[in-house]
């Protein structure tokens, strides 16, 4: 099957190599930067590709598009992929959750439970996951942002409706370096006040007058920025990329090899006090909600019943894993006067998400009838106290406090898909102006088989990754627990949300557009149908019916059955329901561009897209468990509308752009790992962005406005007219720097305004600046030191509180931004 999907990419290739035509432009012009600075200066028209029709000068789109180049991305600093693209206006990140499972959102639409819903992340100019959001398969667990990247395009709203699926509000690509100048680069990074040890290597050039070749990667091991107590993070990448170049067009074979991990920091205890109007948040004794996490090294591996429904033992220290192989192939030729582009990869992607998820947080001195409500006897379970007896519950590790967690492991097993584009694209002189036609067939095949896998345990919170598991006997002397394990489940004695996810989607999705400039007027409009075809099984005891997911298994072989092991979730592999439903829905999108002076544009821009609801209308109501029909077609993707409309000014030395947006959106989601939403949304802002460069002072930055609310829901009324979640009604951007011969110092700023918990606005979370800051000395032309800061100040910051008021105990969850971390690296470029 692999070797169909690479000839599939092969053949369209194989068709226009005899009528070599055109060198390489768009995407491929941003990589040619392997061994030099990829920024550009504001007066040159500057080529921009992205989720267009064919690449132009950003003056003469009807588009809102960004760029971070080669060496925006090194003074950045990001920790994680979320972290640098914050820095992009009108994109909204929560990325405390480590390097992957972020949520990312544009222009106030609704913000995924973790990855990217309407918002596509590209690697040169594919999709690495059709869809963003899977459950715990987030599309960034999967990438990976190191020395191969040569720029980072996004594109909100506009043709991304059409030139992309499942991306209505907006495209961010990651452009990888080609090797058109000979060079590399050897970094090594070290942390300063905290675990990580990084290695990274990039390599360019041309062979001959007509091959090149680039090759890069890093490897990296450490604690990480908060106390876990084992090497949270470890793994590496391996990238490459060939490239053919003829006098009329290019072919670049490709590759990447992604063996990593990283933990999958959640949202831990958290002191909450005051009133819902002015609440007060902070940290308990030991537990730092800067540098500590629920995870331990004592906590051992997750003992559940694997997909197989066989006794089994996984690495809860696995955190998010990926494990991606891919290959790919790219061509683009003129053939008598048609531009032909053709892009195809295949991509073998599993891996998935280890995590021990909070459920409940209580006082010692006020445990729930559940855990004894404090009656019998609570010793250590594990870590250095092992056996010990707890005998004064209130004063445990200085705070008191005790977690029932749930142990999940969302194992993918294939996230494989095969993606191909193919389009052309030809200019016409008509009348006065230039007819610019386009039309694209694009193609996606996508696995979703996956097994959510469970346990739960009770643990304490403390500090420095010493948390260790609690036993607990009631008062007729009865083992409640089992090494620290409640039960072989979610939760309870039910079976809920252990499941097995055996599905395909396979979508096709022909797209054209038509512009026609004239003088200083550009008029553009693109129509896209998306026509998708889903088929699989699921398989779980919450599909109702009469399944059955709860046995007793002997998981000690000791011939006694305890409490924890008679609630113990199978998967009901003799009951399967089938998933057999087709969609379809068309995106258009219009706009006009007027250049009324060679630095200045305005534009406004209509569109209509949508995205497919994927696994988030599976185990609901929505599809048949009988047939695997939609019960409503409708319910097979969520429309979203957009106007937006702004000017563009470019100069010498600075740059403007300013955007004025209104969204409409449908959003099918599940939210906090199982709660259904069927709503819609509105919203509307501005979005500005400019950059000013005098001597060797710069700055770049940006802000985005947006008033957004939840128009209706479904299934809570209440909330209709509400403010979503999370949703502030500012984030900004500032980076200015400071650059000498020898020395260059800067700085970033990222923050946002105060914004509500949760949907039911009872409660605020406050608002917060980060700063960055970095330092680069040279003492040679080819060696650079560099001290980088994320979060100077240390300050405390909440990406997420999940408690939705003040509770009566103090006592609530959520999660911080990770507190200051320095880091010092050298790099050699040859």
């Amino acid at each position: 099957m692999k070797v169909l999907y690479l000839s599939a990419a092969i053949a369209p290739l194989l068709f226009v190599a005899p009528s070599l035509a055109v060198a390489e432009t768009g995407a491929a012009t941003a990589a040619n930067t392997s061994g030099q600075a990829a920024s550009t200066p504001a007066s040159r028209e500057e080529v921009f590709s992205t989720g267009v029709a064919k690449g132009r000068d950003r003056l003469d789109s009807a588009t809102s598009t960004s760029a971070l180049r080669e060496k925006d991305i090194e003074v950045l600093g990001g920790r994680s992929l979320g972290d640098l693209l914050r820095n992009l206006p009108g994109i909204r990140t929560e990325s405390s959750t480590g390097d992957g499972s972020s949520a990312y959102t544009i222009r106030g639409l609704p913000l995924a439970s973790g990855g990217s819903k309407y918002m596509q992340l590209q690697e040169d100019g594919l999709p690495i996951l059709e869809f963003g959001d899977f459950f715990n398969g987030a599309v960034d667990i999967y990438i990976r942002a190191d020395l191969n990247l040569a720029a980072v395009e996004s594109i909100r709203g506009g043709s991304s409706s059409t030139f992309a699926s499942n991306s209505p509000a907006g495209v961010i690509n990651l452009i990888s370096k080609t090797g058109d100048v000979a060079g590399g680069t050897v970094q090594v990074m070290t942390g300063l006040g905290y675990d990580m040890k990084r290695v990274d290597f990039e390599y360019g050039a041309p062979i001959n007058d007509s091959w090149r070749f680039h090759i890069g990667g890093f490897y990296r091991v450490g604690e990480g920025p908060r106390r876990a107590g084992f090497d949270a993070f470890k793994g590496g990448q391996l990238k490459f990329n060939v490239t053919k170049q003829f006098s009329n067009g290019y072919v670049r074979l490709s590759g990447k090899y992604l063996d990593d991990r990283s933990p999958h920091y959640l949202p831990g205890p958290v002191r909450i006090t005051g009133t819902n109007d002015n609440p007060v948040f902070g940290s308990f004794n030991t537990y730092d909600v800067r540098r500590d996490s629920m995870l331990s090294g004592h906590l051992g591996d997750l003992i559940t019943l694997d997909a197989d429904n066989k006794a089994s033992v996984l690495p809860l220290r696995q955190g998010m894993n990926a494990l991606v192989k891919s290959i790919g192939l790219e061509s683009q030729f003129e053939v008598r006067g048609w531009t032909i582009t053709q892009r195809g990869r295949y991509s073998d992607i599993a891996g998935g998400t280890t995590r021990n998820l909070v459920a409940n947080i209580y006082s010692g001195s006020a445990l729930p009838a559940s855990l004894g409500g404090g009656v019998g006897t609570y010793t250590y379970a594990s870590g250095p106290n092992a056996g010990q007896v707890i005998t004064n519950l209130g004063a445990l590790n200085g705070n008191g406090l005790i977690v029932a967690t749930s142990l999940n492991r969302i194992e993918s097993r294939s996230l494989n898909n095969f993606i191909n584009d193919l389009r052309a694209t030809r200019a016409y002189d008509i009348g006065a102006g230039e007819l610019t036609i386009t039309g694209g067939v694009y193609k996606s095949l996508q696995d979703y088989t996956s097994d959510y896998l469970y346990s739960n345990h009770i643990q304490d919170v403390a500090d420095d990754g010493d948390s260790g598991l609690i036993n607990y006997t009631n008062a007729a002397g009865v083992p409640q627990t089992q090494n620290g394990y409640l039960g072989f489940n979610r939760s309870g004695s039910t079976a809920f949300f252990r499941r097995d996810y055996d599905v395909r989607y396979n979508i096709t999705a022909p797209y054209a557009s038509l512009n026609y400039r004239f003088g200083k007027i550009a008029i553009g409009g693109s129509l896209r149908h998306d026509g998708g075809r889903v088929r699989g099984q699921l398989y779980g005891a919450d599909l109702g019916g009469g399944r059955v997911g709860i046995k007793s298994v002997d998981f000690n072989g000791d011939g006694v059955i305890s409490v924890a092991e008679s609630k113990t979730a199978f998967t009901p592999y003799d009951r399967p329901a089938p998933v057999r439903y087709n969609y379809g829905y068309m995106s258009y999108s219009v706009g006009v561009n007027y250049r009324v002076a060679e630095p200045f544009a305005v534009f406004v821009r209509y569109s209509r897209g949508a995205r497919a609801a994927a696994d988030k209308v599976l185990f609901s109501n929505k599809v048949s468990t009988t047939d695997g029909h939609l019960v409503n077609k409708a319910d097979g993707y969520d429309i979203v509308k957009q106007l937006e409309g702004g000017f563009k000014y470019r100069a010498s030395n600075i740059t403007l752009n300013v955007t004025g947006f209104k969204a409409d959106t449908e959003d099918t989601n599940v939210q906090a790992g199982a709660i259904t939403t069927d709503r819609t949304y509105k919203a509307y802002g501005v979005e500005a962005e400019g950059t000013y460069r005098h001597g060797p002072f710069s700055v770049r930055g940006g802000v985005t406005y947006t008033h957004a609310e939840l128009v209706n829901d479904k299934l809570n009324a209440a909330v209709a007219g509400k403010v979503p979640r999370r949703q502030p009604d500012f984030i900004y951007q500032v980076s200015p720097q400071f650059e000498l011969r020898q020395v260059t110092i800067g700085a970033n700023f990222t923050g946002q305004t105060s914004s509500w918990v949760q949907d039911n606005n009872l409660m605020k979370m406050p608002g917060y600046t980060l700063v960055g800051a970095f330092a680069q000395y040279r003492p040679t032309e080819r060696l650079q030191l560099m001290l980088n800061a994320e979060n100077l100040f240390d300050k405390v910051a909440f990406i997420e509180i999940t408690t939705p008021s003040v509770p009566t105990n103090g006592i609530g969850l959520g999660r911080a931004v990770n507190g200051r971390t320095v880091s010092l690296s050298a790099r050699m470029n040859f």
